[in-house]
């Protein structure tokens, strides 16, 4: 192994500095689902991207479709699929993937962008999106949706969550603002429009509420926001999600026989929820929401939204997820799912050919190797906060890290390249070279939910002695949970065993493994526990003081 090799060079005659890099050799991953689905031959399995994949949006060109998704302040962001069969997805690239588009300097991780839209009009993709502590709303474009994507254009109106919908020739952005009226209570939003002139690249014309609050304002429903407005037979409708991201989340749907309104809900609202279902059914999918509508070429509907998997109660570490339903039309509104049904976890194939399938799975039970030997590194690696220098490199097979800022100081970036975990049952592998030579220095793995919620499993130096060391931060300081002696002279192989709300610490050099701790309470890793709208990230991080 080359990183063993470079180890041992470096401890007879390397200079301080090269000491203190971190290689890793490899990153090897294998997840399960706890639940046991197996779709039978003509048949998908939900969700379609497992893991911390939520607020899809959709487009089709021709017989090619397209995703988009939240990223928050995590590195390069918002990333896009390509499907030809809205079952197999295949990840073609990252919006957002320099440094000057988008600043996310002391952001905290659930910040940033969320709920982007992708449309395409006249040869040119777009994507319409917020990031409220950057300056707000923003439009992206791009000739191939794989890249490269323009700097942001910045759009003057207040809220979050604009999609484009476009009217011939002519764009409209409708999304969540503030209501005409003062709010009435906590979570009063409401939904509006305004023309978008595209070739400028500016908002035009007066803006119009197009809803207000939501489906029953006497209700107070809550958090109207994730608009979109699609045609069909002479109707507009309008479909949003309401009721937060929760376990309350739902989608409603409104018409009107005008762009601009008015607009009148659909009297058999909600057309997608799961939370008059009972919380101790077995398997439970729930916090549906956010969907986005799409007609296929022959003809059928089809939506995708995001939704999450809960292990034991609302506790869940993987974040929000991808789903994908057909849509029926019933007494002339579209229904992703009758009320009362749970969201299953298989589902009929659409009509469509079949696509290839992806070399990376992002559905069901699967496991990768990424042995860092390729020219650069795969586009599922993401950071936190956007880095100001590169913090790292690809070296004959390894991945060199250059120590960033601690974990927990959101003003910093940390030296962490990262990929989702997909399961909740997931067994997380690497192998790192690297000699300590202060107290506190270390490399190994991060598993990161935000900066006040993360642990790190690795090499580290205690009272001037090498160790191999676990510290957990939940909410607070950070706390060390275990530690022992290591020969830094060897690289170590660090592993990570996920069993929901569980996780294990393995450790070796050479042959010899070890247990440094078992069934650890891993919960505070859970979007219950730490808060915000991300999944945990898990990979290689370095730190040196």
């Amino acid at each position: 192994m080359r990183a063993r090799a470079l180890l041992l060079a470096a401890l007879v005659g390397a200079t301080p500095a090269a000491a203190q890099e971190a290689r890793f050799a490899d990153f090897r991953y294998e997840g399960r689902s706890i639940e046991r689905a197996v779709p039978k031959a003509g048949e998908y399995r939900n969700p379609i991207l497992s893991g911390y994949y939520p607020d899809p949006s959709i487009t089709r060109v021709g017989e090619d479709y397209y995703l988009v998704l939240s990223s928050f302040t995590h590195y390069p962001g918002l990333p896009i699929f390509k499907s030809r069969d809205l079952v197999n997805w295949t990840q073609i690239g990252n919006a957002i993937d320099r440094p000057g588009q988008l600043d996310f300097s002391g952001l905290a991780v659930s910040r940033g962008v969320f709920a982007p839209d992708i449309s395409y009009h006249a040869g040119t993709f777009y994507i319409v999106n917020t990031c409220v502590d950057c300056k707000g709303n923003f439009v992206i474009t791009a000739k191939d949706p794989a890249g490269p994507w323009s700097d942001p254009i910045w759009l003057p109106f207040e809220g979050i969550d604009p999609s484009i919908t476009w009217e011939g020739d002519r764009a409209y952005i409708v999304n969540n603002r503030a209501p005409s009226e003062p709010a009435r209570y906590d979570g009063h939003r409401a939904i509006w429009i305004q023309e978008y002139d595209w070739r400028a690249g500016k908002m035009v014309g007066p803006s119009t509420e197009l809803v207000n609050g939501g489906v029953d304002l006497s209700k107070k429903p809550v958090w109207i926001e994730g608009p979109h407005i699609f045609k069909k037979d002479g109707w507009y409708y309008l479909t949003a999600a309401e009721g937060g991201t929760s376990v309350n989340h739902s989608q409603v749907v409104f018409r009107s026989k005008s762009l601009t309104g008015p607009y009148t809900p659909w009297d058999k609202n909600p057309i997608l929820t799961q939370r008059d279902l009972d919380p101790a059914r077995p398997d439970p999918i729930t916090s549906a929401g956010h969907a986005t509508l799409v007609q296929t070429q022959a003809g059928d509907w089809w939506a995708t939204f995001l939704a999450t998997r809960p292990y034991e109660g609302d506790f869940y570490n993987i974040g929000r997820e991808t789903f994908l339903l057909p849509v029926t039309w019933k007494d002339g509104g579209p229904v992703i799912l009758d009320p009362g049904k749970p969201i299953p976890h298989v589902g009929v194939k659409p009509r469509l050919p079949a696509g290839p399938a992806p070399k990376l799975p992002t559905s069901g039970d699967f496991g990768y190797v990424d042995s860092f030997n390729a020219p650069k590194l795969g586009m599922q690696w993401i950071g936190v906060r956007t880095p100001n220098a590169k913090f790292w490199r690809l070296d004959g097979g390894d991945l060199v890290l250059k120590g960033g800022a601690a974990l927990g100081d959101q003003k910093g970036v940390p030296a962490f390249l990262g990929r989702r975990q997909q399961h909740h049952v997931a067994t997380v592998t690497t192998t790192v070279a690297f000699t300590p030579t202060k107290d506190g220095d270390r490399a190994g793995l991060a598993a990161i939910q935000s900066d006040q919620s993360n642990l790190f499993f690795g090499v580290t130096r205690i009272a001037g002695k090498p160790q191999v060391a676990l510290y957990t931060r939940d909410k607070g300081d950070e706390t060390l949970v275990a530690a022992t002696p290591v020969d830094p002279r060897k690289p170590v192989t660090l592993t990570i065993r996920a069993n929901g709300g569980t996780m294990a610490f393995d450790y070796g050099t050479g042959s010899a493994k070890r247990t440094l701790k078992d069934d650890l309470n891993a919960r505070f890793l859970s979007t219950n526990r730490a808060g915000g709208f991300v999944g945990t990230v898990v990979g290689p991080f370095a730190y040196t003081r």
